[in-house]
């Protein structure tokens, strides 16, 4: 892919970070008056109280490092006052550029003149990606829009967490990321129907659409038979055995043995075969009509069983289970070192920091993290003369203005 412009928020971000591995060249056009703790790893608690510091505000403490570094591996940082630079500085880099990313409510690029009828007159060719709560058009088009908003929205929220409990939050930003991912897969679409048609266009991706999307069945359950999802905490409802056990030293662990044969195996390899003929328990349905008993069942056993031993017989007798994993387990399992899934870059600031490679894998054009990503501003000298020709004068009245 070639170069695009972005400017930046969670999702854009992450559209941004796929785009970059696969090798495309992306500027960042920001506004440091905008930078907050959303941009970042706001509120979380830190070992560092000073890096904690960084990624929770923004302007002088310039936060982006390490949230950049995560996020975008191949972006220059043009920083500024994106109310004063927008209109020449996209201008220029549209004229450029493949793709334009960005993450405004709708109607703010129309405002400022860089509408994509404005942008497409000055290149055909361009595809502008938009990411918003919303949408570009509908009634809701014009509200604030957040993740975890999409989230609710979307459908997701209702279906997290305990039924015990209000609906809860994933733990990561998924809202952001769905729709990054979908703005990412619609780019990609635009980019092929261009090699046809010469022309671009505009990819829309909505926040909450792209958690609708990925919210299984749940409509038509409702539309054809009044079926509502609830929340169900670990297990799947009437999919037995498919919960998180204890083990003998304090662990947890995932078994999946929901389909006849599988629960027969670990029948046997609990040393209580007979479980495997058992009308409560030889088909799926039955297992699904005493699931709770069932579930005791397992756990009593599970709990006399140390994890390693517990999970090494299980490998043996083909029943699908593992540990639930944390930063610390995936930093030192064998299989995330064979396949490199994480990998150790230099951060000027940090040292070595851990972060995940490139995903999917492509056999002849795998992508690769490069490098942590820049400080704030520090390609805008390079970007303003290397690719857009200004004029060391030039650049120096900008700065003078506040623009850079």
């Amino acid at each position: 892919m070639g170069e695009g412009v972005g400017h930046h928020r969670p999702a854009g971000a992450f559209h941004q970070r796929v785009v970059a591995h696969r090798g495309s060249g992306i500027d960042r056009l920001v506004d440091v008056a905008l930078l907050d703790g959303a941009e970042l790893l706001a509120g979380l608690p830190r070992p560092d109280p000073g890096i904690a510091i960084r990624l929770q505000f923004g302007g002088d403490r310039q936060p982006v490092r390490i949230a950049l570094a995560q996020l975008n591996p191949k972006v220059g940082d043009l920083s500024g006052n994106l109310a004063l630079a927008r209109k020449a500085l996209d201008d220029a880099r549209a004229a450029r550029a493949d793709i334009l990313i960005e993450n405004f409510r709708p109607g703010t690029m129309e405002r400022w003149g860089l509408g994509y009828e404005e942008l497409s007159a000055i290149n055909p060719r361009l595809i502008m990606v938009r990411v918003s709560g919303y949408g570009q058009t509908g009634p809701y088009s014009q509200r604030a829009g957040y993740g975890a908003i999409g989230e609710a929205m979307g459908g997701l929220r209702y279906v997290i967490g305990d039924p015990s409990t209000p609906p809860s939050r994933a733990g990561i930003a998924i809202g952001d990321t769905l729709a990054a991912m979908h703005a990412a897969f619609g780019a990609v679409m635009a980019v092929n129907a261009r090699h046809r048609t010469g022309r671009g266009q505009v990819v829309d991706s909505a926040i909450y659409e792209a958690v609708l999307n990925f919210m299984e069945s749940i409509v038509i359950e409702y539309d054809k038979t009044g079926y509502i999802r609830e929340r169900t905490g670990p297990i799947l409802p009437n999919i037995s055995p498919s919960n998180v056990y204890p083990t003998a030293d304090g662990q947890q662990i995932l078994i999946g043995a929901n389909q006849d044969t599988v629960f027969k195996r670990l029948a046997k390899a609990m040393g209580q075969p007979e479980l495997g003929d058992d009308p409560r328990y030889a088909t799926h349905g039955a297992r699904g009509q005493h699931q709770q008993e069932l579930d005791e069942i397992i756990a009593r056993w599970t709990a006399t069983v140390n994890a390693t031993e517990l999970l090494d017989l299980l490998e043996e007798s083909g029943v699908p289970s593992g540990r639930i994993y944390r930063a610390p387990e995936m930093l030192e399992d064998a299989h995330f070192k064979a396949r490199n899934a994480i990998v150790r870059l230099m951060h000027p600031e940090f040292g070595e920091v851990a972060m995940q490679n490139v995903a999917p894998r492509l056999s002849d054009t795998p992508g690769s993290v490069r490098h942590c990503g820049p400080e704030l501003g520090q390609h805008t000298e390079e970007i303003l003369t290397g690719e857009l020709g200004y004029s060391t004068e030039k650049i120096a009245t900008l700065r003078q203005a506040g623009i850079v």
